[in-house]
């Protein structure tokens, strides 16, 4: 069997740390059981394997940096070792079996020695699985987080081991369980007079990277506009008063902004653009990214043909994106070919910002928290309003102020009337 080699699980990927392992020499591996932790520059994501057999040969420790291509393990037969056929194929061409049709005539012997030599493999083989729930390690985390009993799970998977879509339909706790070690690990308190050096991981050193391109080559510029965000909280209060509250796949504010910046950008295409050498690459999907913090940094998976998605469909895209991304459950392609990105710092109550574009898309929208302030209603007099500044950051050599301007009247629009996006 081949070695197994670092992947390149990102577009943008070189190299990658192996966070940990989740098998150790010597275990049985299925093709499609998690064998390790990856971080890779975008996110940490579980990998699983593409062989069977038996880990023999772990080569890179945890913690360790790969280069994409360089081996890891190596995976084999039972007695098989890198550079080296299987056990069972070595022992094909022994002396004793290849003479045997021509010194031995008799025909029963054969028989008689196969069964007893098989016999005690398969015995060893069913052993380790009596008495235990056979899962895979993604059933098995999926099962922890949300409180579900695997005994009372009926696998679908090869001799009955539970996998993950026989988890689909069990019921889980009221709440999933919270994952317990992130939240109370707090960052180490440096002593006064001190300082502590801190590696980048592999996601913070291309998030440095990237951004340190983007704002180097790319000529920024800025625009902002205010909406009144009353209508908004008010076709909200309407659903929680309609039951939506109590819905898991409730639509939040952030939802209707997505929904219209995808609109917006159907209405003024040239917004979803990116600037290539001597042209302008104008997409006909607009496939949108979605700015997700987690602890390691800033990932932005990608709703794709959003254009063709309904309000509801987008909100219940971003929520499972956004679930996977935080659980490191996110396929590789899920964060590429974005072609337009919206960063939401609202609930982090940040009133206004400025957003780095991620190349090579042309514009990210930077959302802020909606404010109650003094505003002056039509009868020219001073009334308590809701407010919410929105700004938008825009490659020039792709986006002129008067397209940029002409996008941003029109989210303008749909967000003050955002009945409209439900039709």
């Amino acid at each position: 069997m081949p070695e197994i080699q670092m992947p390149k699980l990102s577009d943008t990927m070189t190299e990658g740390t192996l966070v940990s392992w989740k098998k150790k020499v010597g275990d049985k591996v299925s093709s499609g059981e998690v064998l390790a932790e990856i971080e890779t520059d975008k996110a940490t994501m579980e990998w699983e394997s593409t062989e069977d057999g038996i880990l023999q040969k772990i080569y890179v420790e945890e913690g360790d940096k790969v280069n994409v291509g360089d081996r890891i393990a190596f995976i084999g037969e039972e007695g098989e070792q890198p550079g080296q056929k299987a056990k069972a194929e070595t022992e094909k061409p022994a002396p004793a079996e290849a003479k045997e049709p021509e010194t031995a005539p008799p025909q029963e012997k054969a028989p008689d020695k196969k069964p007893a030599a098989k016999k005690p493999e398969a015995a060893a083989e069913e052993k380790p699985d009596t008495g235990r729930i056979k899962a895979s390690p993604l059933a098995r985390k999926i099962a922890t987080e949300k409180n579900i009993d695997l005994t009372s799970i009926k696998g679908s998977g090869p001799g009955g081991r539970i996998v993950e879509k026989d988890l689909e339909s069990a019921a889980p706790a009221e709440k999933p369980a919270a994952p317990k070690t992130k939240p109370a690990v707090p960052a180490p308190a440096i002593p006064a007079g001190e300082s502590a050096r801190i590696n980048l991981t592999g996601m913070r050193k291309i998030i440095a990277e990237r951004l340190s391109q983007s704002l180097g080559p790319i000529p920024h510029f800025y625009l902002n506009i205010e909406i009144n965000a009353e209508p908004l909280l008010r076709v909200r209060a309407e659903l929680k008063s309609a039951g939506e509250e109590d819905d898991a796949s409730k639509l939040t504010i952030n939802d209707f902004i997505l929904k219209a910046a995808v609109v917006a950008a159907a209405r003024e295409p040239r917004v979803n653009a990116s600037f290539e050498g001597d042209a302008i690459v104008q997409y006909g999907d607009i496939n949108l990214g979605v700015a997700v913090a987690l602890d390691e940094g800033l990932v932005t998976p990608v709703v794709r043909q959003a254009q063709t998605k309904s309000l509801r469909e987008i909100s219940a895209a971003v929520k499972d994106l956004a679930y996977r991304a935080r659980h490191k459950r996110m396929k590789p392609e899920e964060f590429q070919g974005g072609t337009l990105t919206a960063s939401n710092l609202g609930s982090y109550g940040i009133d206004y910002f400025s957003a780095v574009i991620n190349p090579p898309q042309a514009i990210i929208l930077s959302i802020g928290a909606i404010v109650r302030q003094p505003v002056v209603n039509e009868a020219s007099a001073i009334v308590a309003g809701y407010r919410m500044k929105i700004g938008m950051s825009c490659d020039h050599r792709v986006v002129d102020g008067a397209i940029g301007a002409n996008y941003l009247r029109t989210l303008r629009q749909l967000l003050e009337n955002p009945s409209l996006l439900l039709i």
